[in-house]
């Protein structure tokens, strides 16, 4: 019987070297970490798999979290100048957004108030329960301002649990898809999960990241444990991210 049975494998071995490209370690900006400190203690863990390259997306939201070039920068100064105090200049930090597509998005696209992730990607998001109104004219706009829109965690849209072919339009229209790591194991649910493994083998997704906010959730990334099959799919994936945000 021994034979039906995979031995699985740490997930955090697979991420020495890893770039980061969606996390909330930013302080008190959003949902993520609440204080310098907060980032300091996940940054660290990062570091003990040996992922010390991060792209930090906090979200902008309208009426949500307003957050803007200003108000990411401030943020990202104040945290380089702890890692710097703390004698952690080896971490190398950069940052971007998780845009929300909402009744805001728009204007601040055509404003050049985005915040793209290495210049020519941009992060985006929408409610888990039903599409943006002006999503495919977004996604239009992403690709007229010359960027490559990137959907966040396609996973855990429920109202595409089972919609292959919605999937696959949204590829068509040329939109990337980014995996949460922890999407793989139950952290979100059953049917994400489900969601995640069918879209790694269908060969969807185009690059991943940990969609970090807090301990809890990087204590969770440190105990998964994935088969062998499910590693060999995703790290060209890994690679792949690394290849194209280092």
């Amino acid at each position: 019987m021994l034979h039906f049975f995979s031995k699985k494998k740490f997930l955090i071995d697979s991420l020495e070297g890893f770039v980061d490209i969606h996390n909330h370690i930013l302080p008190g900006i959003d949902d993520g970490a609440k204080t310098v400190d907060d980032s300091l203690e996940l940054i660290k863990s990062f570091s003990d798999f040996g992922c010390n390259s991060f792209i930090a997306t906090p979200h902008i939201m309208h009426n949500y979290y307003p957050n803007n070039i200003v108000s990411i920068t401030t943020a990202l100064d104040l945290l380089k100048n702890a890692l710097t105090m703390s004698n952690m200049q080896d971490v190398h930090l950069e940052a971007a957004a998780e845009h929300m597509i909402d009744s805001n998005f728009e204007s601040i696209l055509q404003n050049k108030q985005v915040m793209p992730l290495s210049k020519f990607y941009i992060l985006i998001e929408m409610s888990y329960l039903q599409a943006s109104i002006n999503f495919d004219n977004s996604v239009q706009l992403i690709s007229e301002n010359r960027l490559f829109p990137i959907l966040a965690h396609p996973e855990r849209y429920v109202f595409l649990h089972g919609r292959r072919k919605k999937y696959r339009k949204y590829k068509d229209q040329g939109i990337l898809f980014q995996l949460n790591l922890l999407s793989l194991s139950d952290f979100y649910g059953k049917e994400v999960q489900k969601s995640a493994h069918k879209l790694l083998e269908e060969d969807l997704i185009d690059f991943i990241a940990t969609d970090v906010h807090n301990m809890n959730q990087i204590n969770s990334l440190k105990a998964m444990r994935l088969s062998n099959k499910t590693l060999e799919i995703l790290e060209p994936i890994i690679e792949k991210t690394i290849a194209n945000f280092s």
